[in-house]
């Protein structure tokens, strides 16, 4: 056993391995190419003198030494990194680390917190991507991210959540409208804007139709709230719209809120990391963001 000639990168890359499940996806988190994960593998078993994973018809498994090592070095790895952050800061920590987030989270509180985190980590990259909640969730649940700030309550055994508070949401159209609308012209046809069925503010505004004055209103769907307040600015419909993403609209008039609508609930948000995540920076950077005050 060629122990002295193991790297800590031959154990960086097996528990990656393991986490994600395949080795294109550790691949890609070690920003690296799959044959060179592979190569890592070989060397590892070769100095071990064991097998540590086997082929099991297109996917590949552990062995139950594979097994053993990881659940014995996942630990050891995680104190090793700790100590190592303590002796030189995160302010010389490296790495990737992606965020996945809804596009209300990041048109509010997600700018002003990745710009001190950058001052604070400048050698950390971080690679965001926007999307829906049930997207977020699972591209958080299979290692694509290892941060999500997401809609709604998460629930799910693997993941860790914190509520950093919620978004109101209101009826707004534009005055003309508005001014249409509210004179007794709810029996025709009102274009009604909403989030993409797979949101949070989808199955709000359904309700709200249903329990509003508005007779048979064409629901039409969008994925980017931003879009669809532009929409209502130029005339185009009604919708509930959050109230933070339309700030602006409000003050200067382009927008006004609609008198006699359902009462809207306000949308809580949480930000979620994976349980098993044992990373210090990703904890650093979660712990952060358990902080925040959204809205």
């Amino acid at each position: 056993m060629a122990i002295n000639r193991i790297g800590l990168y031959h154990l960086e890359t097996l528990l990656w391995i393991e986490r994600l499940g395949t080795f294109a996806a550790a691949a890609d988190r070690l920003n690296t190419s799959q044959p060179a994960i592979s190569a890592r593998v070989r060397e590892l078993e070769a100095h071990l003198g064991a097998s540590l994973f086997r082929r099991e018809g297109r996917t590949m498994s552990l062995t139950p030494a594979g097994r053993q090592l990881v659940r014995d070095c996942g630990p050891l790895w995680g104190d090793l990194q700790a100590v190592l952050m303590r002796c030189g800061g995160f302010g010389e920590a490296s790495g990737v680390i992606r965020i996945g987030t809804g596009e209300i989270a990041a048109a509010s509180c997600l700018p002003a917190f990745l710009s001190d985190l950058k001052k604070d980590m400048p050698f950390v990259s971080l690679e965001i991507e926007i999307d829906l909640t049930v997207n977020l969730i699972q591209q958080l649940l299979t290692g694509r991210t290892d941060i999500a700030f997401a809609a709604g309550p998460i629930a799910h055994p693997a993941l860790i959540a914190r509520p950093i508070g919620s978004v109101g949401l209101l009826w707004l159209a534009s005055p003309d409208v508005a001014d249409a609308f509210g004179a007794g012209a709810s029996d025709r046809i009102v274009p009604v804007w909403s989030l993409a069925s797979h949101s949070p503010i989808h199955g709000r505004m359904r309700e709200a139709i249903a329990a509003s004055q508005i007779a048979h209103g064409l629901l039409n769907l969008c994925n980017n709230a931003r879009i669809m307040i532009d929409i209502a600015k130029a005339g185009g419909g009604i919708g509930i719209f959050p109230e933070i993403m339309a700030r602006e609209e409000l003050a200067s008039g382009a927008l006004v809120e609609l008198e006699g609508m359902p009462a809207l609930a306000p949308v809580e948000f949480h930000v979620a990391m994976r349980a098993s995540d044992t990373e210090p920076v990703t904890h650093s950077v979660f712990d952060r963001a358990c902080a925040l005050a959204l809205g």
